[in-house]
């Protein structure tokens, strides 16, 4: 079951279509060549969690590609519509609303248009329950670029969530091929960067002093909103935090490995290429929890 609310001035709190029929011209921009941004979001209840931080980062992502957005305000009206739309249809019998998937998308538009098309879909949230108990296995890739390219090269749009995703939904399938759940992109230079859809975190012990770890932001990778809330978190509780740089050594000497997003949250790495990583059910349990609670 699929709500769609397109934003649309003429509807201030959105336009509701039916996602059963095509809704899309044939030539929007986002269709044909990729050119969009995007964002996910977990609900719970019928409630966002931390919109505020996807849309900020949506408008980082909207200056990176010089591309026009709809007002915030919009947005959060359209969001409430369609989740409210969505709750109403699971009440009715036709799915669950307690966890849900929410989307939002902005095109450039229909081509010479000059419009954007912006619109949120909301499903329901795919069961991730399992690999966050169980933990995954994980495969290092090649990204094919060094963790310089981000200042020299911001056409590339690194940092951007930006619709052309083509290449990590390869990673997932090539990983999955290959005996694995997930990925972790490294630079050709050697760094850690992150997952196709996902924050890597590593959490370590040293003299008595506990500290949440994630890669550098300034080699390219997008800002991770789930990592954000759990590290502000961690810190209220005591930990110390770091950001990179992390090379894939760092991996194997930590005392845990997490992949971080917004619809998955926290997720353990149990093996890389095949070796077993150290794991702790205690561990696991009290970042899940803090996680959580600063969801």
């Amino acid at each position: 079951m699929t709500v769609l609310v397109f934003l649309d001035s003429a509807f201030p709190d959105g336009r509701p279509a039916d996602a059963g029929v095509p809704q899309l011209m044939i030539n929007d921009l986002g269709v044909t060549r990729g050119d969009g941004i995007f964002e996910s979001l977990l609900a719970v209840d019928g409630v966002p969690r931390k919109p505020g931080a996807h849309l900020d980062r949506m408008a980082s992502s909207a200056q990176l590609l010089d591309l026009a957005l709809p007002p915030r305000d919009a947005w959060e009206r359209a969001i409430a519509t369609a989740l409210a739309l969505h709750t109403e249809a699971s009440a009715a019998g036709t799915g669950s609303a307690a966890r849900a998937a929410v989307k939002l998308v902005v095109t450039r538009g229909v081509e010479g248009a000059g419009t954007p098309t912006a619109w949120v879909q909301v499903t329901a949230a795919p069961d991730a329950s399992r690999q966050r108990t169980e933990g995954i296995k994980v495969l290092l890739l090649d990204r094919g670029y060094d963790s310089l390219a981000a200042a020299r090269a911001p056409w590339l749009l690194l940092g951007a969530k930006t619709l052309s995703y083509a290449v990590n939904m390869a990673a997932l399938r090539y990983v999955r091929a290959n005996g694995a759940d997930d990925a972790i992109f490294t630079s050709s230079d050697g760094k850690v960067l992150e997952g196709p859809t996902s924050t890597v975190v590593l959490a370590r012990e040293r003299n008595g002093v506990r500290t949440l770890l994630t890669p550098e932001r300034k080699s390219g990778i997008l800002a991770g909103t789930t990592q954000d809330a759990l590290f502000r978190a961690a810190e209220a509780a005591g930990w110390e935090l770091g950001y990179g740089p992390l090379v894939p050594e760092d991996l194997f000497a930590a005392d845990g490995v997490w992949l971080a997003s917004s619809i998955r949250l926290l997720v353990p790495v149990r093996s890389i290429d095949g070796r077993e990583l150290p794991f702790s059910e205690a561990l696991n349990t009290e970042l899940t929890k803090l996680a959580d609670a600063a969801l």
